[in-house]
């Protein structure tokens, strides 16, 4: 990998809600070192992309990192490995609207979270619609499928069992993660080389106030543009709208939402989890009153979704993973 793109793939680990000053003073801890390209000769469709990958530090009042990524040229998944692996993967998919790739906050800092309780944490770094890619709504799912598939074909270098690979996906990443549980057997891409001979099937998705519906109303406006354009046809909007694309192998699903959130409308996991009850998919959903949009770990004190990883890991857990 070039200098520019390991610098613009740079990821980071948190210090985590509630930590000390002194730890604040001294910094982050440094961004792992292992990092994965996904396509070993470029994504697929990118002859007439031309933009530039950039990392822009949006800075945090409690001094924080907030980085987001875009204009992604390379895909990539950062490995956070626990010290006492428990055999499960956690395939964590930020979000940042289809605009950007918010890593720091969603991505990051929850790896560090499940790689403390003993799951091996991968952060995808996916590439986003409106940058010229030739199937541009379908790039972040082609990301998404071969992100699996990758963790799946390096199971035993990563001290993980290949059936217990789960998606974790946050506000626009919610949706590519939603994608790929309902899509994950769409032929988006043509086969590479032996890891696109194993299923993309996640084990197991997690959707954290995740944009679901494409439809006008619940859609989160900016999302839906990005990915299918200002006025998309009624066929577009039922084939990228999760909710409607459920079948009898989509994996159980964990939803969180908050009530109060005023970018995504709590509508949007309602919907997917009428959609997986009504198929008989293992699925449980959590709305809080309050949490707003985009709290990840960072803005969960003394609030109710502050519950929501503990949550998680009891569901993971009871699903096997």
């Amino acid at each position: 990998m070039s200098r520019r793109t390991t610098l613009a793939t740079a990821l980071l680990g948190l210090i985590g809600v509630g930590a000390p000053k002194a730890a604040l003073a001294a910094g982050p801890p440094a961004d792992p070192a292992e990092v994965i390209a996904l396509w070993p000769n470029g994504p697929p469709g990118g002859e007439a992309v031309v933009v530039t990958q950039v990392v822009t530090e949006r800075g945090d009042a409690k001094g924080l990192r907030d980085r987001a990524v875009t204009h992604v040229r390379q895909p990539t998944l950062t490995v956070f490995r626990p010290a006492k692996p428990n055999g499960a993967a956690v395939i964590l998919v930020p979000g940042g609207g289809y605009e950007r790739v918010v890593v720091d906050k969603e991505g990051f800092e929850t790896a560090r979270w499940l790689a403390d309780r003993g799951y091996t944490a991968l952060v995808l770094l996916y590439r986003l619609p409106g940058d010229g890619w030739a199937q541009a709504a379908d790039a972040p799912l082609q990301d998404a499928q071969r992100a699996l598939r990758l963790t799946r074909a390096r199971a035993t270098d990563l001290k993980i069992d290949p059936r217990r690979v789960a998606i974790m996906g946050f506000s626009a990443g919610g949706h590519v993660a939603a994608s790929l549980t309902t899509r994950f057997d769409a032929r988006v891409y043509d086969r590479i080389d032996p890891a696109d001979d194993l299923s993309a099937r996640p084990d197991l998705s997690a959707l954290i106030y995740p944009v679901v519906s494409m439809a006008s109303g619940p859609a989160h406006a900016g999302s839906r543009k990005q990915l299918l354009g200002p006025d998309p046809d009624a066929a577009r909007v039922a084939a990228y709208s999760p909710d409607q694309n459920v079948g009898a192998e989509t994996p159980p699903v964990f939803l969180v939402h908050a009530a109060d959130d005023p970018s995504v409308p709590v509508q949007n996991a309602l919907l997917m989890f009428a959609a997986l009850k009504a198929r008989a998919i293992p699925a449980e959903l959590h709305v809080f009153e309050e949490g707003g949009h985009g709290f990840g770990l960072r803005f969960v004190a003394g609030k109710p979704v502050a519950a929501w990883p503990v949550l998680f890991e009891t569901f993971a857990r009871r699903k096997g993973l």
